[in-house]
């Protein structure tokens, strides 16, 4: 009981720093109040860094097999759902982008409760992804500011694929892989993870974490089809500066590289944490 109630006590100091329910409540109003180059590092290091230290306490024997992994995977399944319905109702993209967030750091979850070899490498893979393809959204984000024009209202991409075609390439390559449409680098990364929770015998979790993603899916899908479909609004001129250039050709040519070659990079992620 004594372990369980401390494990309980760094988990709830870890999840505010992930963003998780229920200490989630800072991430949108931070995230549509910040500047965009802020939110874009906040959507990803205090993340990272949360995690990392997540891992390292579940990685402990004691703490492994006590039982905090149920206290995780209840925050995983609230924290996924609360992301993902709330998004579906949002018009603002830093905000949508915000629940985006909370929704990944659910998934996330579920392979800390998984634990294991596969389970923590796939939650490593998984932050390696997220960061790829979520600095390459905000990127995108960033280009669009460009005078009076914020570029952070969904509206404001209608028929962008109109007006920048190679631009909008770029934006359906990050949507469909935040949402884990194959054969994306996202889908690997909710792949492995959903392989892990399967393997340690949690596989109604992982119907729950599919069911919940085919939900996150429909509101990356929403942006899609204004993006393609809509008639374009008031002319703009992205503001492609070297910065935002080299940002978007990094991070595309991770979030291709990833989805080229999973296996090599997941073998890489087990590398680093157990070695060899």
């Amino acid at each position: 009981p004594g372990l369980l109630l401390a494990v309980v006590f760094i988990v709830a100091g870890l999840v505010f720093k992930v963003g998780a329910v229920p200490f989630h409540m800072w991430v949108p109003d931070v995230y549509e109040g910040a500047p965009t180059t802020i939110t874009a590092f906040m959507s990803v290091a205090p993340k990272a860094a949360g995690f990392a230290v997540i891992l390292r306490v579940f990685l402990n024997p004691l703490v492994a097999a006590s039982d905090a992994w149920i206290i995780v995977a209840v925050i995983a399944v609230v924290t996924m759902a609360l992301g993902s319905f709330v998004a579906l109702v949002q018009d603002n993209f830093k905000r949508l982008l915000a629940y985006s967030s909370i929704a990944h750091a659910g998934f996330a979850l579920f392979g800390v409760v998984a634990g294991g070899a596969d389970g923590i490498a796939g939650v490593m893979l998984y932050l390696l992804i997220y960061a790829f393809m979520n600095l390459g959204i905000f990127g995108i984000v960033i280009m669009m500011r460009n005078g009076d024009f914020s570029g952070e209202v969904i509206e404001d991409y209608a028929g962008f694929a109109k007006s920048h075609r190679g631009l909008a390439l770029l934006m359906l390559l990050y949507l469909f892989s935040l949402a884990g449409i194959p054969p994306t680098a996202g889908f690997f990364a909710k792949f492995y993870v959903l392989v892990a929770l399967v393997e340690r015998g949690f596989v109604t979790l992982a119907v729950i974490a599919v069911l919940l993603s085919a939900v996150a899916a429909y509101f990356y899908i929403r942006i899609v089809m204004v993006i393609y479909m809509r008639e374009p609004g008031r002319a703009f001129e992205p503001a492609l500066t070297p910065s935002v250039r080299t940002t978007l050709a990094l991070t595309a040519a991770g979030t291709i590289g990833i989805g080229l070659f999973p296996a090599w990079f997941l073998r890489l992620a087990q590398s680093s944490v157990f070695g060899g």
